[in-house]
């Protein structure tokens, strides 16, 4: 899992390390560089500002062609999408122009943030406070599509496409903004997108598909949220990439954005 549910909020486990990496930098910084106040909060909030732009430039520049066609996604930058790297070298050239005239303490600020960077790169890699995926394939359940037909999971695997299985509810926002990607998706050769919608009614659901005009051959009901259990999934939404015979190949929880669908699509 890349999110954990803290109460009612479903936080990114890469924002929520790179929280706590920035606290510790700031904490280093504070004790360590021997900075006035004023020079400090200037180079440090600078930094914060230039690695964002930085992770998040980097970030579109790799993946042009995902944003070639919406060029305003990359004005999302509450959505997921931010490159490490890239952040990295852009907070290096800032702490060096900001603390030109402090050599000491500049040499010490870009070895506290590679350090930090470091730190980041790892709790990602490693991600101590996620869960391994709950469910190795697609689960033996059988829920009823919209009009009332049995789906039983397994029996999309016989195809031979890579399945996304996505689990959502209408009263979600980030659920209803992925909903056009993944009826982009459904339309591509090779794949099969399940919307498994959970716990509502059937009304709410094909009031909105009706509205929104949006058509997917698999849109399920889960009202028992049969799916949110077995993937102990943290929150809505919830998408599961399975490879052609079934097998889980990756788990995203929060809003899918299209970088990412067509990295998955592409591997």
């Amino acid at each position: 899992m890349n999110a954990i549910a803290l109460g009612p909020l479903l936080i990114s486990l890469p924002r929520l390390y790179a929280i706590g990496c920035a606290l510790l930098l700031l904490l280093g910084a504070r004790f360590l560089l021997g900075l006035p106040r004023p020079i400090q909060q200037r180079w440090f909030s600078g930094l914060i500002i230039v690695w964002l732009v930085g992770a998040r430039a980097g970030h579109i520049v790799l993946n042009l062609e995902s944003y070639g066609a919406t060029p305003l996604e990359a004005l999302k930058v509450w959505q997921p999408g931010y490159h490490g790297l890239w952040g990295l070298a852009a907070g290096l050239v800032w702490t060096a122009w900001a603390l030109r005239a402090r050599l000491l303490a500049m040499g010490g600020a870009m070895a506290m943030l590679i350090a930090a960077s470091s730190l980041w790169l790892v709790l990602v890699t490693l991600a101590p406070l996620g869960n391994d995926v709950a469910v190795e394939a697609l689960p033996d359940v059988t829920l009823e599509d919209i009009d009332g037909q049995q789906v039983p999971l397994p029996s999309l695997a016989e195809g031979g496409d890579l399945i996304i299985v996505n689990l959502w509810a209408t009263w979600c926002p980030p659920c209803l903004r992925e909903m056009p990607l993944l009826e982009e998706a459904a339309q591509r050769d090779g794949v099969s997108v399940v919307v498994a919608n959970q716990g509502e009614d059937l009304l709410p659901i094909v009031r909105y598909l009706d509205e929104q005009q949006l058509e997917f051959r698999y849109a399920l009901r889960d009202p028992g949220q049969q799916l949110m259990a077995l993937f102990q999934a943290p929150g809505l939404p919830t998408t599961v990439l399975f490879d052609g015979q079934g097998n889980t190949l990756d788990v995203h929880v929060g809003e899918l954005t299209r970088a990412h669908l067509d990295r998955w699509l592409a591997d």
